[in-house]
């Protein structure tokens, strides 16, 4: 991949910062190659690519450190390995019941979140959906279902361990709904006939770049970090090159 351009300089690195983001003589990177809005893995050969990655590598090359990839299905699973200490920044979604053992950069990237219902279903709005007898299909621990696990009221959430295990439980059920990208669900609607993607969102998953506590100092950086990449244009000129749909920079 070709390095990210910019007009901007970027100012040295306190030593502080990075003695705390790569206390191994590598930026460890936990990447969710689950969210393809985020990044994809090359089955062949192994090689992420993708905004995250983009950043990642930015990141990277600013510190002065070699890139070390540590990959995850779902971004629970690496939410979870902050306690392995395996990841020294991560790619997630800033959720206030992650925050308790993660610090969170400001979001750099914004990804709607909403539901795709069955053929037939009465449902046609985000507001109907939680209602008693409703069961919602989810990825556990996604930052969706988070909020979702926060805000449902009535309906029922029904677990599945990755995004494309909850699309699974939601045709093999029969359930009400299925929460999720909108992007992703965008892609698997046409696989359902008479299945619809509702329109709005329930929430704005707000993706962040991750440290674990406390790196007081590596946090600030990564603060900074991502007002620039996002003052810059870094982030919508790797939104453009990767062709990612339905995500915007985050304001």
């Amino acid at each position: 991949m070709a390095a990210l351009t910019s007009g901007f300089s970027t100012p040295p690195v306190p030593p502080a910062a990075k003695a705390e983001l790569t206390p191994t003589g590598k930026l460890r990177v936990g990447i969710n190659y689950g969210n393809v809005l985020l990044a994809t893995k090359d089955p062949a050969t192994g090689e992420f690519r993708g905004v995250a990655p983009d950043l990642a590598r930015e990141l990277g090359r600013r510190l002065g450190a070699p890139v070390e990839w540590v990959g995850y299905e779902s971004a629970g699973k690496m939410a979870e390995a902050v306690k392995a200490g395996v990841w020294d920044i991560a790619f997630l979604g800033a959720e206030p019941a992650r925050a308790g053992e993660i610090a969170f950069s400001p979001a750099y990237l914004e990804i709607e979140a909403t539901y795709l219902v069955p053929a037939g279903s009465p449902i046609r709005s985000v507001a109907e959906v939680d209602r008693e007898g409703i069961r919602i299909a989810v990825a556990d621990k996604a930052a969706y279902e988070l909020y979702l696990t926060r805000t449902i009221q009535k309906a029922q959430l029904v677990r599945a361990p990755s995004l494309a295990a909850s699309y699974e439980l939601f045709v093999t059920q029969k359930l009400d709904a299925l929460a999720g990208l909108r992007t992703f669900l965008l892609a698997e609607v046409g696989k359902i006939p008479g299945a619809l993607v509702l329109d709005g969102q329930f929430t704005g998953v707000q993706q962040a770049i991750a440290t674990p506590k406390p790196r007081a100092t590596g946090a600030q950086y990564l603060r900074e970090y991502v007002a620039s990449v996002k003052a810059s244009g870094l982030v919508a000129e790797a939104i453009q090159r990767h062709g990612i749909r339905g995500v915007s920079v985050a304001p």
